[in-house]
């Protein structure tokens, strides 16, 4: 769920290390959208939590990650011979549910090494003996922003709780519009702040207070990761004006389902014909 600049893209390489940021500060995170510096920041920040990123994901989404990932396989209606872009992959969970369509192909693509090593691990031990043929999985480091594919590459793309992080989400978007054929469905996954008022007010208190702390003490993270998340999701887009970014670089109109009280959004759309 990671994405920063970079220049080269590699597969099966080991992982180099990450640039160490500083922690992020009270004013730093007011907006860490603004700051010049946040590709770096967030590099170096899930390069730190790599090792307890899966544990965190499934202890403070109470579970319900797994639940969204689902839906977003779901709805992107995988057809057999579809070749798959999982953008931000991070460990690969995503990556890993596309794997069980009929698909041809699935490529999860991250710039954070330290992530894809994890998604590499957790796709070697999936690929067990005895168990039926499925798409051909790969991982790739680069960037949202830049993708090292040709013109009208693949049938689905993906990103899931990633477009935040990227420097310039716009750019991204005109990425994943690019590398899709006519036809390709993009399926997101964001955060957003609940409608319902005192649900919103709970989810504030759990995101902003309890979560920072608790998801610190069980990565042990030094660099403010878990602060840096909830603000992240405070200063973003919301899900209606993500909806109109993407409809803005040329996607047809997006479809959302907000999910879990609208703690989780999956917004879907389709590069005309």
């Amino acid at each position: 769920m990671t994405q920063t600049p970079t220049t080269t893209p590699t597969e099966g390489s080991s992982p180099r290390p990450s640039p160490a940021g500083a922690a992020w500060t009270d004013k730093e995170l007011a907006d860490p959208h603004a700051r010049a510096d946040k590709a770096d920041r967030v590099r170096s920040m899930f390069a730190a939590i790599a090792q307890s990123y899966d544990l965190n994901n499934r202890v403070h989404s109470l579970g319900r990650d797994q639940a969204w990932r689902r839906e977003a396989v779901r709805a992107a209606s995988v057809k057999p011979g579809d070749e798959v872009l999982d953008c931000a992959c991070g460990t690969g969970d995503l990556t890993l549910a596309f794997a069980k369509t009929p698909a041809k192909s699935v490529i999860g693509l991250d710039f954070t090494a330290e992530m894809l090593e994890i998604a590499r691990q957790k796709t070697d031990r999936a690929d067990t003996p005895g168990r039926s043929p499925g798409p051909m999985v790969r991982y790739l480091q680069g960037d949202a922003q830049n993708l090292p594919f040709e013109d009208h590459s693949f049938n689905v793309l993906s990103i899931a709780f990633g477009i935040r992080n990227v420097q310039e989400p716009t750019r991204a978007l005109r990425e994943f519009y690019r590398v899709l054929r006519p036809e390709g469905r993009l399926v997101v996954l964001e955060f957003d702040r609940p409608k319902l008022a005192p649900i919103r007010w709970c989810n504030d208190f759990y995101c902003g207070w309890v979560m920072p702390r608790t998801a610190t003490l069980l990565s042990r993270d030094r660099s403010g990761a878990y602060r840096y998340l909830p603000k992240s999701v405070g200063a973003f887009m919301t899900s209606e004006e993500l909806a109109a970014a993407i409809e803005g670089v040329g996607f047809g109109p997006v479809s959302q389902r907000r999910m879990t009280f609208g703690v989780c959004v999956r917004s879907l759309a389709t590069r005309p014909g």
